[in-house]
């Protein structure tokens, strides 16, 4: 079986007898930049205090809900914060007392896992890959109001897809879901690729929503595991009641803090991640290879189906060292996906030429 996350690559390193350090990973979807020079020089100064070792953190990561707040535009008692999403999404269910959720499919498979270790009943709703897994409002109330579900799990980018929605059609969803006491549930963990379409700031004006974002993807730093969700006061604080406490380590808020505070490297990297992306679906469409459209820094591949997927996965792994991030665990997903991440251009012209190499050897 491949593994049931991107990034793995101690586990494929071991299965395949090829050391980690030789493998291109595509799998995990993490910015090619690294971290930025104000994060690693902030880890740097934190670590000249000796304090912030032989201190506890702030409990109530203060300073690390005042820097959130100012990047998102909100409030500081508007956040919450853990060491990753899962965690924040286990506090939503409960606070809200989730009973039944409406789960749009394919979608990141810890989604399923943590509603059912919650207990939550769950309803799959199927997205159509002929319209590029796009949420449909109206179908999507009935369908609510059809297995009486009391909440509903998102994407925006949608995941595998990258696909984006439109922000007036998302509150839209909101404001109907709303009007039937329906909770949503917002995952936003790409939108700093395109924060022009975030509800972040219309999470604080709705009972019913809670948007969870990540720091760790855009920023690279993944190892750091901070996560962060917005809404109202009352939610937040209900959420904060049944997250455990110290959850972010003091070197973890000092290197988030100055990560957001750092527009260059922000901005830099929307451009880069746009102009790379653009530049691997031409070439993946020279190479017979259909993508679906992606606001986000990875792209959902479709082969045609007289390729195995898993044989090319394995293939590439084996004789080109390059890792792609199986979509065998993605619900709901047909057969024939790959999915891969956007990388360096001097990668991703590595990822280019060992697919044409590994396609024509399986065509031969």
């Amino acid at each position: 079986m491949s593994p049931a996350h991107g990034g793995q690559l101690r586990q494929i390193a071991a299965r395949y007898g090829i050391p980690a350090k030789q493998l291109l990973d595509f799998s995990a979807n993490i910015n090619p930049a690294g971290p930025p020079s104000s994060v690693l020089a902030a880890i740097r100064r934190a670590l000249d205090e000796p304090s912030t070792l032989a201190m506890y953190p702030d409990l109530e990561s203060i300073e690390l809900k005042v820097a959130i707040a100012k990047y998102t535009g909100v409030e500081p008692e508007n956040v919450a914060v853990a060491n990753g999403f899962v965690p924040l999404l286990e506090a939503a269910l409960r606070s809200l007392r989730i009973k039944q959720c409406l789960l749009p499919v394919p979608c990141f498979s810890e989604y399923r896992n943590v509603l059912e270790n919650a207990g939550i009943f769950i309803t799959p709703y199927h997205l159509s890959s002929n319209e590029n897994f796009r949420y449909a409002p109206d179908t999507i109330l009935a369908t609510l109001q059809k297995y009486a579900c009391d909440a509903i799990l998102l994407a925006n980018p949608q995941n595998p897809s990258g696909t984006i929605y439109d922000r007036d059609d998302m509150q839209r969803l909101i404001e109907i879901a709303a009007q039937h006491s329906i909770a949503v549930l917002l995952d936003e963990a790409f939108i700093d690729y395109c924060p022009a379409t975030s509800l972040t700031q219309r999470s604080i004006q709705h009972g019913n929503v809670i948007v969870f974002r990540s720091v760790t993807k855009f920023f690279a730093v993944p190892g750091l595991r901070v996560a962060y969700a917005t809404g109202r006061p009352s939610n937040i604080h209900a959420m904060n009641r049944l997250i455990a406490p110290w959850p972010i380590t003091s070197l973890a808020s000092d290197a988030v803090c100055a990560a957001l505070g750092d527009q260059a490297f922000a901005e830099e990297s929307r451009l880069a991640n746009d102009r790379r992306r653009w530049w691997l679906e031409q070439e993946l469409l020279r190479l017979n290879i259909a993508t679906y459209p992606s606001s986000a820094n990875f792209l959902l591949l479709q082969f045609s189906a007289e390729i195995d997927v898993h044989r090319l996965w394995e293939e590439m792994i084996v004789e080109e060292h390059v890792v792609l991030r199986s979509c065998a665990n993605f619900e709901g997903l047909a057969p024939g996906h790959l999915r891969i991440a956007i990388r360096s251009k001097l990668e991703n012209e590595t990822l280019i030429r060992s697919l044409k190499r590994v396609l024509s050897s399986l065509a031969g």
